[in-house]
Order: C-alpha cells, then structure tokens, then sequence
C-alpha cells in the first residue's frame, strides 16, 4: 500500500471533520435566539395586581406574566414604566405587552389591541371610616370634598365624566393617595375595586375602608400592539387555557381578600 498517496486524502477528511465540530457549537445559540424575550410594561402601583414587595415585583399580574411566558416558550422581562407612559411604550416597540391592571376602553382600542378580558372589575371608593355613613343611602351625584384618583386611568375618568363639579386631585401611586387621604388632604379616592378593597385590608387599622357601591363595571385585558396578531393569538389561548384549568381563581385566590 502506498501510504503516502492516501496521506492527502486522510488529511482532508480530519480537516472537514474538524471544521465541522467547530461549527456545532456555533449553531445553539442561534436556536436560543429564535425565542425572544417577553418585554411586559408593568406600572407597580396597582397592588394586588402588579406593585412592590421591597425591591421585588409581585402580585396577580406577575404570576400571570410569567405563567404566560412558560406557556409560550419566552422568557420574561419586567419592563417597569409609569403608568401614562405605557402605550407610549408599547407603540414605539420597548414593550410587547401591557400586563398592568388595564381597562378596556373605546379610546385605547384605537392605539392597541386588546385580548380577551381576564377579569371584570368595577371603580369603588375608599373612605375615612369615620364618613362611610354618608353613603348608607348610595352614592352622590356630586361627592362632597376633594376626590383622589390616580393619573390617566379609569378612575380618573369616570369622575371627569360623572362627577365634573367635584373637586379633584390626581396622584402617581396608591400610596401617596391613601397618604392624602389619612391626612385629610382628599376626603375619599376612587379605584379599580381590586385595589380598593386590597387598601381597605391592608389600612383598616388605619381607619380606613371601602364603600362597596360600584360606579362602573370594567373588563381588564392585556394590550398588544396594533398587528402583532401572533402574540395577541397566543395571549388569548393563554387566557382561554387558564380559564378553564383553575390557573386563573388560583392566582386570584393568592393575592385577593375579596373574590370577584
């Protein structure tokens, strides 16, 4: 056997061979790519659906964000935004989705897409204890004192619809609402009921409570982007899924004193 004319054809074979395994460990990171992460606008104002614990995020919307991320194969990442500044976000691409207590209206369908409600929901109000007996008979056509509401939302709205004589201050938390309103600086705030009755739990030593009379009836969903119909698919059967196995009256259930 002439062992030196086989020696160019071995050493073309190590050679393919060696490029070969090189090029394996270049092709798992690509794989990993082709799953971006979910970029969930959150504004942690709005306990027990989405605030803070410390430092960490926590609450109903959480949990939901991440039981959807699992269910579609996307890791999660919290976008953290003040709550006006959420579909501004989510139009200019630096989030995919709002998960963060959102009424469905007629005006933001115009700016984004919605998915199918997950909970409904209605405003209600929180009060000093010592004023819940001017609501035995239901509520006013005008509230008496200043009205709290926080910037941008439902609540805001309706009173601006609703009750347009009353006077009314606006806030960028829960907390410096329920401050104003220990201190006398507001006399009652209005609020998506989960948050409200989370507040009356959580401050009943502090004198106050809720005035469980519903001044509207709300859905929340979560928006997507004008056209991103795959992840607005996927959102839906999210929904549909945890709907139907519990998924969603456990998470309810963990982080609600009142049921809905």
């Amino acid at each position: 056997m002439n062992l030196r004319s086989n020696w160019p054809r071995k050493l073309g074979i190590a050679l393919f061979l060696g490029c070969l395994f090189s090029i394996v460990p270049m092709i798992a990171p690509v794989d990993a790519q082709e799953s971006p992460a979910l970029r969930v606008g959150v504004s942690p104002v709005f306990p027990p659906m989405v605030f803070k614990q410390g430092r960490e995020l926590v609450g109903a919307e959480v949990d939901l964000a991440r039981a959807l991320s699992k269910e579609i194969g996307r890791p999660v990442t919290f976008v953290e935004l003040p709550w006006e500044d959420q579909i501004e976000a989510l139009n200019a691409k630096r989030i995919d989705i709002i998960m963060s207590s959102m009424s469905v209206t007629a005006a933001r369908r115009f700016v984004l897409d919605f998915t199918r409600p997950y909970l409904v929901v209605g405003q209600i109000t929180l009060v000093r204890r010592e004023d819940q007996g001017r609501y035995v008979l239901g509520f006013p056509m005008t509230p008496s004192g200043t009205v709290g509401v926080l910037k941008a939302t439902t609540g805001e709205f309706l009173v601006q619809r609703d009750f347009p004589r009353a006077t009314r201050k606006t806030f960028t938390s829960e907390a410096s609402a329920v401050q104003a309103l220990k201190k006398k600086k507001i006399d009652l705030f209005i609020s998506d009921s989960t948050l409200i009755w989370y507040l009356a739990g959580t401050h009943a030593a502090d004198g106050l409570a809720a005035v469980p009379i519903a001044l509207s009836e709300e859905a929340l969903a979560w928006g997507v982007g004008k056209g991103d119909e795959k992840l607005l698919e996927a959102a839906n059967k999210f929904i549909q899924k945890a709907s139907e196995d519990g998924t969603l009256n456990r998470i309810f259930r963990r982080w609600m004193a009142v049921s809905q």
